[in-house]
């Protein structure tokens, strides 16, 4: 029996010019990327990122920075739609937090991690959302200045996910939340 779903073609996906999308309105969202070693988990991040209209990502310590061709081949472009900054370290960072009262989450497994439904999300809030190198998650820094830790739940034996699939759970999370 036949079903009525066809693939839409690309002209048909109705995307915004580069101009639209810096004029739209983002999630009040910065996403933390804490000395990602792999270059293709960071275009992946910026990719994720432009999907769910994140406010900007900041680059930190070993984390490369664009223009990479390496960064660019999972990214797609994403690189020009997505604000982003750099900062040598975490200590730049948390000061840049504290200034502007943004609430720290950290994604990582810990004692009182919460499952993502159980975030707290205030209306009107900025939120940093810390994720950690592939090796050693996310930094001590982070984890002693967070306010929660989002923990993805896992059922099979690794209990590790790729850092760019992490970061696409945990943003989509927020972002159903944040778009208000």
């Amino acid at each position: 029996m036949p079903n009525s779903f066809r693939k839409l073609k690309l002209r048909e996906l109705n995307r915004v010019s580069l101009e639209a999308y810096k004029k739209d309105r983002k999630i009040p969202l910065i996403v933390l990327l804490d000395n990602i070693r792999s270059l293709h988990n960071i275009g992946a991040i910026f990719r994720t990122s432009d999907a769910f209209l994140v406010q900007e990502i900041w680059l930190i310590g070993i984390t490369a920075q664009p223009p990479h061709r390496e960064i660019q081949k999972t990214a797609l472009g994403a690189t020009e739609s997505v604000s982003w900054s750099y900062f040598n370290n975490v200590e730049e960072v948390l000061q840049k937090i504290e200034e502007n009262n943004i609430r720290l989450i950290c994604v990582e497994q810990s004692t009182n991690s919460r499952h993502p439904d159980e975030i707290q999300i205030e209306a009107n809030q900025t939120y940093a959302l810390a994720l950690g190198n592939e090796v050693d998650g996310t930094s001590d820094e982070f984890m002693n200045h967070t306010e929660q830790v989002m923990e993805i739940p896992q059922f099979g034996t690794k209990h590790s996910l790729n850092v760019s699939i992490a970061a696409g759970i945990a943003i989509w999370e927020l972002y159903k939340v944040l778009k208000g």
